[in-house]
């Protein structure tokens, strides 16, 4: 694509500091342009981890409530899940609940239109309540509601394995920029053996959710309601305590100080 190209000034008014033509005030050819800054180490890692979902504190660890969206991004996550849960078994009306749980994920997705933030996690989260109330409609069965839930946790399971298995544990790829070691962090085994241990801490919070949540799907409607307080319980809340022992274990050993 073609950027439009800089307009010249008019003769006889160039820009603040210089002469016509682009010349400085002395007389002399066009001045220099002073050359942009480059991103610092930390800046990049920075940027890189905020597009995997972490943030780090102004501590240099990492920000786990601002990883997992904030307060707002918690409730995007949490509230559909139990506006269905509650309009459901109130009034055992499943298109009502549905509508309902559509509703609020819209809602969402209007106030970060209205305070300008990115849309990303609203879009996603209404999309997944989308896809999860379509399926509950067509087989007219509550609990259908969070089967894509569970295909989505399996695929993480096994990309965060695979990751495990090649030497590129996923812990590695998010914590090693937000703790500014870049890559490095792959020529020390110490290191690739910590964050494959707390990938596997990840994968175990993942693990434990198909372990309690598929017997009560199985269990039909009289499961429905532990099952929809569990998908609750060990959503955003869960999470947060996993990204956070994961980045507890693999911390680096401290320097040995030097007399």
């Amino acid at each position: 694509m073609t950027l439009p190209e800089k307009p010249e000034p008019a003769v006889g008014q160039g820009s603040a500091g210089q002469g016509p033509a682009g010349q400085d005030s002395a007389g002399h050819g066009p001045a220099e342009q002073p050359a942009a800054a480059q991103p610092t180490v930390a800046e990049l890692a920075e940027g890189y981890a905020a597009k995997a979902g972490l943030h780090r504190s102004s501590n240099g660890n990492i920000d786990v409530l601002k990883s997992a969206g904030g307060i707002q991004g918690i409730a995007e996550s949490i509230l559909p899940g139990l506006v269905f849960l509650v309009a459901f078994t109130i009034t055992r009306e499943l298109p009502l609940a549905l509508v309902l749980s559509l509703a609020a994920a819209a809602v969402f997705t209007v106030v970060r239109l209205v305070q300008r933030k990115p849309l990303t996690q609203a879009l996603a989260g209404i999309a997944g309540v989308g896809i999860s109330a379509w399926l509950a409609n067509s087989t007219g069965k509550a609990e259908d509601f969070y089967v894509p839930g569970f295909f989505t946790n399996a695929a993480y399971i096994v990309a965060m394995a695979i990751s495990i298995a090649v030497r590129w544990p996923f812990a590695g790829l998010i914590f090693g920029f937000i703790r500014n070691e870049g890559l490095d962090w792959r020529k020390n085994p110490a290191r690739v053996k910590a964050y494959q241990l707390g990938t596997w801490v990840i994968i175990a919070v993942l693990a434990l959710r198909l372990v309690v949540q598929v017997p009560l799907y199985f269990m039909g409607e009289p499961g429905f309601a532990a099952l929809a307080t569990t998908r609750l319980l060990m959503g955003a809340p869960l999470y947060i305590l996993g990204i956070w022992v994961a980045w507890l274990l693999t911390r680096p050993a401290p320097a040995a100080k030097t007399s």
